[in-house]
């Protein structure tokens, strides 16, 4: 394509920009698929997704999700009628358990899509602008909440709020965030000496539009892994909160309230609080076990590795 003065400019087709991206998609896929475990994660992973959305269909007894209690029948064993037994208040946990997942799997997204809203950002303002000003402020911000282990930030921070599956979240979020902030600065502390980020400034090209055309582009891998497998230790960190009694309150069906509700009974009605357990342990196990697998799959040296 000629320009005005006579020059002219090559035009890249907008199906040749995708093509790279298909293809590690294709390497991506085909990696997984090649791993058992990996693939028997992601086949658990989108198991719970479908039960989460579809739970209020699938529940047998969905009276006893809304928390309406049936006396007659409480502390039943497993049996054909409820598989995981009935607790306290003649509910069916096998409907708890379901119903459950739509609450721990929504939690486990709202803390990590929080911590990426406010970390991401973060991280990356300081890798790329850097300074005194900027990087070292925003670091010993960050320095400040690592100081703190985690959980018990989160019982601060929980405690404070008051007890609700909602405060829980956002306790979590805010003890969550600054790993986030540390991975990204890293990410773009290296990127931003990279030539193609150094011919986007020769073109003129404003701070922000390359931040979010190749900064953050090229950020997104190791943090997209890192959030997958933040995903399960998010759920177990909100179910912690629960069992403590600063989470979900009675009748909300949420799996750590309900191991925190069946402690008393694990010796003699011992399904109360395992089934509730069990489903924490597998999803936990899950979502680490598949970001184990997505890391091996985009990383172009484990890559090569499995290759040889």
């Amino acid at each position: 394509m000629k320009n005005d003065d006579g020059s002219e400019t090559i035009s890249i087709p907008v199906t040749r920009r995708y093509e790279h991206r298909f293809r590690e998609l294709k390497i991506i896929i085909q990696v997984i698929r090649n791993d058992p475990l990996s693939l028997g994660s992601l086949i658990i992973i989108m198991s719970l997704i479908f039960i989460a959305i579809f739970a209020p269909i699938i529940v047998p007894y969905p009276e006893d999700v809304k928390g309406i209690p049936r006396f007659g029948e409480k502390f039943l064993p497993p049996s054909w009628k409820h598989p995981f037994g009935t607790d306290y208040f003649g509910r069916d946990v096998f409907s708890l358990v379901i119903a459950g997942a739509r609450i721990s799997l929504s939690a486990g997204v709202v803390v990590v899509g929080l911590s990426l809203a406010i970390g991401v950002p973060l991280g990356i303002i300081a890798g790329y602008f850097g300074g005194t000003m900027i990087d070292e402020t925003i670091m010993r911000i960050t320095d400040m909440f690592l100081a703190f282990p985690p959980l018990l930030l989160a019982i601060l921070i929980a405690a404070t709020l008051g007890p609700s599956l909602i405060n829980a979240m956002i306790a979590t979020a805010l003890t969550w965030w600054p790993w986030y902030t540390r991975l990204a600065r890293a990410q773009a502390i290296s990127i931003k000496e990279q030539s193609f980020v150094e011919a986007a400034r020769a073109l003129g090209l404003s701070n922000l539009t390359i931040v979010f055309r190749h900064i953050l582009p090229n950020t997104l891998a190791p943090i997209i892994v890192q959030a997958t497998m933040d995903l399960g230790s998010a759920i177990l960190m909100t179910s912690s909160l629960s069992f403590l009694g600063l989470g979900a309150q009675p009748p909300t069906p949420e799996w750590g309230l309900m191991v925190y509700l069946g402690r008393v009974y694990l010796l003699t009605y011992w399904w109360y609080a395992t089934f509730p357990g069990l489903a924490i342990f597998i999803t936990v196990l899950a979502f680490n076990t598949f970001g184990d697998g997505l890391r091996k799959a985009l990383d172009p040296r484990l890559r090569r590795i499995r290759q040889a």
